[in-house]
């Protein structure tokens, strides 16, 4: 059996009239798989560009297994709005990937979890490179490193109207 990715018509839309201007977002971004994760990249300023953000503070770290700590590190410094993790972690021949990617996944929900700063998870956790490619794409084409990155100007928005609640 074949798994199909969500056609465009299925992906989530951004609210129009959304703008992130005057936000701060963190991009973590992994060093390993470096091609596919520079595309990812591509697509996360393609994102924030197009909502107007143009604070950002980056780092990058070895492999997607040491995204979740800069992610909680970056989340709880209280200098941003919200984190970007983009990463790629391809199936092989051994058990790695089941650790890596799952770990990786546990690890951004717990630091968005623990902080209450929106992480969002653009990290590819793919069976092959063709996977990997094609959702990776340049502009216009389907982008996980994009989509994470209007998602995480959402949240961000989001994250302050309910504190504003909050008084």
């Amino acid at each position: 059996m074949v798994a199909a990715m969500a056609s465009g018509d299925e992906r989530s839309r951004v609210p129009e009239g959304t703008s992130g201007a005057g936000l701060r977002i963190g991009v973590v971004r992994a060093r390993w798989n470096a091609g596919t994760v520079g595309r990812l990249a591509e697509g996360v300023s393609r994102g924030l560009d197009s909502l107007g953000v143009t604070e950002r503070v980056e780092c990058s770290v070895p492999g997607s297994f040491e995204i979740p700590v800069a992610a909680k590190l970056l989340a709880a410094s209280g200098t941003v709005d919200a984190v970007v993790c983009i990463g790629a972690v391809i199936r092989g021949e051994t058990t790695h990937y089941e650790i890596v990617s799952g770990e990786c996944a546990r690890g951004v929900q717990q630091a968005q979890l623990d902080t209450g700063v929106p992480v969002l998870f653009g990290v590819l956790t793919v069976e092959n490179q063709a996977q990997a490619d094609a959702r990776s794409q340049p502009a216009g084409g389907h982008n996980v490193g994009e989509e994470a990155a209007v998602g995480a100007v959402e949240m961000a928005l989001l994250a302050r109207s309910l504190r504003e609640l909050k008084g």
